[in-house]
């Protein structure tokens, strides 16, 4: 049986992931939220499940992955506290490399794991994300609210539609 284009592109993509994981040191035990501000230019406070909330007004936010954005994850029965995560490379407008801390084993980093926009509108509502002790994709999407992007992108976005007029 032949496979789809997509189901060899996920599944190249899936071994990948697992290449390129590297788990930090045993001493690096860290909360997702203080892994996401050492790692991006976004310093926000407070849960994750507050980042979307707290970013409003102070940093831009959309649905398309951006390098060095936060992948700001909602709040769920399993995730009560919600979850971030920092983009470390975009495979393409579904597929990205992200970077984050205590979420396959407590307090442990991964950098470079696999997360999949598995909405159905294609706006990052629903991530899956690779999880080490199965060496897999999640069995569940999570509910994501989207990214947060650094200020200095804004900022220099800003700067570029500035005229001088002097």
């Amino acid at each position: 049986m032949q496979r789809s284009p997509l189901l060899r592109t996920v599944t190249g993509l899936l071994a990948l992931a697992s290449a390129v994981a590297v788990p930090a040191a045993a001493h690096a035990r860290l909360q997702c939220v203080a892994y996401a501000r050492q790692a991006s230019a976004v310093q926000l406070s407070g849960n994750a499940r507050d980042w979307w909330g707290h970013a409003e007004g102070v940093y831009a936010r959309g649905n398309a992955p951006r390098k060095g954005a936060v992948l700001a994850f909602r709040a769920t029965h399993a995730m009560p506290m919600g979850h971030v995560a920092v983009v470390s490379k975009v495979i393409d407008e579904r597929h990205v490399l992200i970077s984050h801390a205590n979420w396959s084993r407590p307090g442990a980093v991964e950098k470079g794991v696999m997360a999949v926009d598995v909405s159905d509108a294609g706006d990052w509502s629903q991530v899956r994300v690779w999880y080490g002790p199965t060496a897999s994709l999640g069995l569940r999407p999570s509910p994501a609210f989207g990214f947060i992007y650094p200020a200095t992108e804004t900022a220099s976005k800003a700067s570029d539609s500035d005229t001088d007029a002097g």
